[in-house]
This record gives structure tokens, sequence and C-alpha cells, in this order.
């Protein structure tokens, strides 16, 4: 389609305000459609598992972890509520202790 540059613009608002309200329902009519895209490679990630990973929790193992107390030299912020180091502790006036990531 040719377009003429020198023609006057028309808005959107002009273009809507013009048109009958037969147009804009039979315009609405058109672009639905009453059809469901289904995607296939969706389904088929529902069942990916990891190569040997039991997830499943079959094998009876349990998992240990040590937890360690907080030591004298560190501290928890108080904004990200992560346990650092006491190199790791930024100046705030209001005397809460802050990391400095947070900061």
């Amino acid at each position: 389609m040719a377009t003429d540059y020198d023609a006057p613009r028309r808005s959107e608002a002009e273009e809507v305000a013009e048109d009958s309200l037969e147009e804009l329902k039979a315009r609405r009519n058109e672009t639905q459609s009453g059809v469901v895209d289904v995607d296939d490679d969706a389904t088929a990630s529902d069942n990916f598992e990891l190569p040997g990973a039991d997830l499943s929790g079959l094998s009876g193992e349990d998992l240990t972890v040590k937890v360690v107390p907080k030591q004298s030299d560190e501290f928890t912020c108080t904004v990200c509520f992560l346990v650092h180091h006491r190199t790791r502790l930024a100046e705030d006036a209001g005397g809460r202790n802050i990391c400095q990531d947070c900061a």
C-alpha cells in the first residue's frame, strides 16, 4: 500500500470515533479465535528428570549437614539475615548490624 506523506495525519482517536459500533464488533470477532494453542513441548518437559538423580527419596539416604553456631567474630545482618564475618560490617548510624552488601 502506498503512503501519501503529504496528506494530513489522523490520530487513532479520530479513526475510532469515525468507526461505527458494528464495524468495531466485527473487527473484534475477527481477531478472536476459539481455538486453544497447545504446546506439545510443554508436556514433554513436565516429565524431565536429571540423570542419576533420586528425587523420589526411595534411596533411603539421609543428608547430613553439620550446623555450626554463630562465632564470636560473626554478626547477623539485620537486612538480609545472613551471617557474616565482622570484617563485612558496615557503619550504620542507627546502631544496626548491616553487611557491606546491604549498606
